[in-house]
């Protein structure tokens, strides 16, 4: 049995890196200028992985809030995509030295380590930090001053909540995260919300009604879409060549409706 568990081991560690082969390959082929970013944050450096369109004008500037796994491959290639689609986008990791000895998410040991350093943030914490993403992002030469954020999972929650945070945001883009538990919390809210959800995601639907009744009742801008058959996470398990084709079409037609919001946002 301990040899047929370190076989299962080592299949599930093949399989997780070739999952992440996609999006290193998007990075690695990308054209676009990246850079690595370093904003300090009372006793702590936040890294930001920041990407650069091939534009002329001065564009809008988008936040990546990455999912429960940290500013992972995949979550640096969705800001590359932003970048190829026109727009500044600045992904900070906000597993940055949260744990003595581990300054990115790319010095966990693992996706699980870094799920459960993740959990254990404060949100005051991820506020703050999203706090210098956006001063910088504000700041940048090649920025026209808006600032939009868009996450994804924990991230999409993260989202919701820092719409209650900062009143200059111009939008917030929630993939399949819940809102504010308070619904006091939504009458801080000055941006519009836009939700984008898989239908086979029962856990976090059943939240949207409750964020929906509480942003009418704020006279907030709530405005979501339900992608029929595509599961949680399925930006993700969208862009990757194996994926379902309810998720690849999810994905497409989400990217559709982002470009959409992002250029009414110009």
């Amino acid at each position: 049995m301990k040899k047929y568990s370190i076989i299962l081991l080592l299949l599930i560690s093949i399989s997780t890196l070739q999952a992440q082969d996609f999006a290193l390959e998007r990075l690695e082929n990308s054209p676009r200028h990246h850079e690595w970013v370093k904003l300090k944050n009372q006793d702590r450096t936040v890294y930001n992985f920041v990407v650069y369109p091939e534009v002329a004008e001065k564009v809008p500037v988008v936040i990546v809030i990455h999912e429960n796994r940290g500013l992972n491959d995949w979550a640096r290639s969705f800001a590359d995509q932003v970048a190829e689609a026109g727009y500044i986008a600045i992904a900070p990791d906000l597993l940055s030295e949260t744990v003595p000895g581990v300054a990115k998410t790319s010095d966990f040991a693992n996706d699980d380590a870094a799920r459960n350093a993740l959990y254990e943030l404060k949100p005051e914490q991820v506020k703050s930090d999203l706090d210098k993403a956006f001063e910088y992002a504000k700041s940048l030469p090649a920025s026209n001053g808006k600032v939009i954020v868009v996450g994804f999972c924990w991230g999409g929650s993260q989202s919701f909540n820092y719409a209650t945070h900062n009143p200059n945001l111009e939008a917030a883009l929630v993939f399949y995260g819940t809102g504010p538990q308070d619904d006091a919390a939504y009458a801080t809210i000055k941006s519009p919300v836009y939700g984008f959800y898989g239908g086979n995601d029962a856990r976090v639907n059943a939240t949207i009604e409750k964020s929906a009744a509480a942003m009418k009742a704020k006279n907030q801008r709530f405005v979501y879409e339900i992608f029929d058959g595509a599961g949680h996470a399925y930006m993700r398990s969208g862009d990757d060549p194996n994926g379902s084709e309810a998720n690849k079409a999810a994905r497409d037609q989400s990217w559709q409706r982002l470009a959409r919001i992002l250029n009414s946002l110009k």
